[in-house]
């Protein structure tokens, strides 16, 4: 493709300089750069791509895109732009022939649930017939392949993303949900994927080590929004559907949208909640639409999921999918991997491996369990290194006022001291009068403390393992090791069995 041509698809070009040579491939990584390729030149947290210029060069680069001014860089053709990773996305859609712009594309933002609305709007969209796509932070569904996207894991870069999509429209899929985090988000890893449909689960405590500020973090969450009056029109209103219970509505709702859909629980939502029955196995309720009332059953649990339901119903209600489509999808809804997944291995208690790594999670996770029981709710957790400080003590606050047991472990310290992060958690626990020992315990080994907890319950509590659902590593030091907390609560209900 001639650089002319993908210089075209960029919104924004402070300065072209050079030739029109052909391009033979796009890379932001100097290394992967062969003859004829232009490099992307980003600055990324700890290392700028316009140090490596001269490198891409020597590899036989015919063009590089950049930031910096024309004068500080060598005779290739080269393109100035604002904004490289912005730049990055466009280019590649171009390089892919803008497949966003050939499907119907669902984005879901939000810092709790994205990855089972993704799953259940998925499931609505196979339930009535339409053959989607879909990309989270877990997996790819794609033409029939599943494809793994990381272990610790966030929006793919723009290039897979574009990339995925192009595999979507080569195997006739007309429907794509996708995942958008907010460093997707704030990083450009999205933008030319057109969207005609953007959902929000919440907004709440999280990232703020990235983002500087939650002010700045849901001004990344709102891009969503706003992209989707810059969309390509498909024919199809642009929809904003928003979760009317919580505090990020009043400020997403002032981004104009064709249409816009809330839903919520506590609220007078267009899509809300009748006769709500939640048991150890599923939750029953009626969604009252403006489509009618709608009789639902699902395997998932908890407050948290009924809203994530809704989402997922109101984004069906914008496909116009026929209702039983839409209820056949939601009963059908298993559990994501490590999201609210129960461990059973004949044990006379729930065993329960959840993602919650955010305050607001773990609260929601603990209401679930206390639902659930009786008995203890007991819960093994941490907060990783190298993230928002201020979100650990916030979460040691809602273990002490909502768990009967505490066990405080690792989870991702990093190059940070586990020591040191686990009294943060401890502190905030005492203070709601947890005593160590009796109430709560710092165990820094993950299994241990996992086998600890197990060894408290009694018959009818719930046992829950939080903050790594479905990741397959944990990082010390700046190693990732493997791991899997649903084979160490598999393990220690086998200790415990013997």
């Amino acid at each position: 493709m001639k650089l002319a041509d993908l210089v075209a698809a960029l919104p924004h070009v402070d300065c072209l300089s050079g030739g029109d040579p052909e391009i033979t491939l796009i890379t932001s990584d100097s290394r992967q750069v062969t003859p004829g390729a232009m490099f992307v030149a980003y600055r990324g947290v700890s290392v700028d791509g316009h140090r490596f210029i001269d490198d891409a060069a020597r590899r036989g680069a015919a063009a590089v895109v950049g930031q910096i001014p024309v004068g500080q860089v060598a005779t290739l053709p080269y393109v100035q732009v604002p904004d490289t990773r912005e730049a990055l996305a466009h280019l590649c859609a171009r390089w892919h022939d803008f497949p966003a712009r050939k499907l119907v594309m669902v984005g879901v933002t939000g810092t709790d649930g994205k990855t089972t609305t993704c799953n259940l709007i998925h499931g609505l969209l196979a339930a009535a017939g339409i053959n989607a796509g879909m990309i989270s932070t877990v997996n790819a569904f794609i033409g029939g392949e599943v494809y793994d996207t990381g272990l610790h894991t966030t929006t793919p870069d723009a290039p897979d993303v574009q990339q995925y999509l192009a595999q979507m429209v080569k195997a006739g899929q007309t429907h794509c949900v996708l995942e958008t985090t907010s460093h997707g988000l704030a990083q450009h890893r999205v933008d030319a994927c057109e969207f005609d449909i953007g959902v929000v689960t919440n907004i709440t405590h999280e990232h703020l080590d990235i983002h500087g500020s939650f002010e700045a973090y849901r001004a990344a969450k709102a891009r969503l929004f706003e992209m989707l009056a810059a969309s390509a029109r498909k024919g199809i209103p642009k929809t904003a559907v928003l979760n009317a219970d919580d505090p990020s509505y009043d400020f997403l709702r002032q981004i104009r949208a064709d249409v816009e859909l809330s839903y919520g629980v506590a609220t007078c939502a267009l899509v809300s909640t009748r006769d709500v029955v939640y048991k150890p196995e599923a939750t029953r309720f009626v969604a009252v639409t403006p489509a009618g009332r709608i009789s639902l059953k699902t395997p998932l649990v908890g407050e948290h999921n009924v809203l994530n339901v809704l989402a997922a119903v109101s984004v069906g209600l914008a496909l116009s999918l026929p209702v039983e489509a839409i209820q056949r999808g939601v009963a059908s809804m298993l559990p994501v991997p490590g999201r609210w997944e129960r461990i059973d291995s004949g044990q006379d208690f729930l065993a329960i491996v959840d993602f919650a790594h955010t305050p607001n999670a773990l609260e929601k996770a603990l209401l679930a369990a206390r639902r659930m029981t009786k008995g203890q709710v007991i819960v093994a957790f941490g907060s990783a290194g190298l993230r928002d400080i201020e979100k650990r003590g916030l979460m040691g606050h809602v273990a002490g006022r909502l768990a009967d047991r505490i066990v405080i472990t690792a989870e991702d310290p990093r190059t940070e001291s586990l020591d040191d992060i686990m009294a943060s958690m401890a502190k905030a626990v005492a203070a709601e009068g947890k005593r160590e020992g009796q109430d709560y315990w710092r165990i820094g080994d993950r299994a241990e403390a996992i086998c600890f907890a197990v060894k408290l319950a009694r018959p009818g509590d719930v046992v829950m393992s939080c903050g790594k659902g479905h990741e397959q590593s944990m990082c010390f030091g700046v190693t990732e090791y493997p791991w899997d907390d649903r084979q160490a609560m598999r393990e220690a209900l086998r200790r415990v069995k013997d």
